[in-house]
């Protein structure tokens, strides 16, 4: 274990590893959370700010292994925060219910009924 390097370069590793692990605590109380098993958001984007930093620290330690290990994960994490933003805006896209006032036939029983008296109906249709 090389212990020898800068204490800047030690902090910075640390740090990436502290966020690539926190990755992993998101998860896992958003899943407790949720009741199910869920992976949020931010756990890509930890992932892509733990993965950076510990690529940064790979490089200046200047070891192959780890730098390919970090290499391509920035690409996988990325295409994942596309696919969730290309969901929401594609259920976003989707019709909303609004509610919709039905024409009534005229009163002319004396009720107070808010049916027989016009009142507006309250049905929900698709607005497209």
């Amino acid at each position: 274990m090389d212990w020898h390097d800068s204490t800047l370069w030690l902090v910075i590793g640390f740090m990436g590893n502290a966020l690539f692990f926190s990755r992993f605590m998101v998860q896992w109380i958003a899943s407790e959370r949720a009741g199910r098993s869920y992976i949020p958001t931010m756990f890509w984007w930890l992932s892509i700010a733990g993965s950076i930093v510990l690529l940064l620290y790979a490089v200046h330690k200047r070891d192959p292994v780890f730098i390919i290990a970090y290499l391509p994960n920035c690409v996988v994490y990325v295409r994942n925060l596309m696919l969730i933003r290309k969901q929401r805006s594609d259920s976003a896209a989707e019709p909303i219910p609004v509610p919709v006032r039905e024409p009534q036939a005229a009163n002319t029983t004396g009720s107070t009924d808010a049916m027989a008296s016009g009142a507006p109906s309250r049905t929900w249709s698709l607005k497209q």
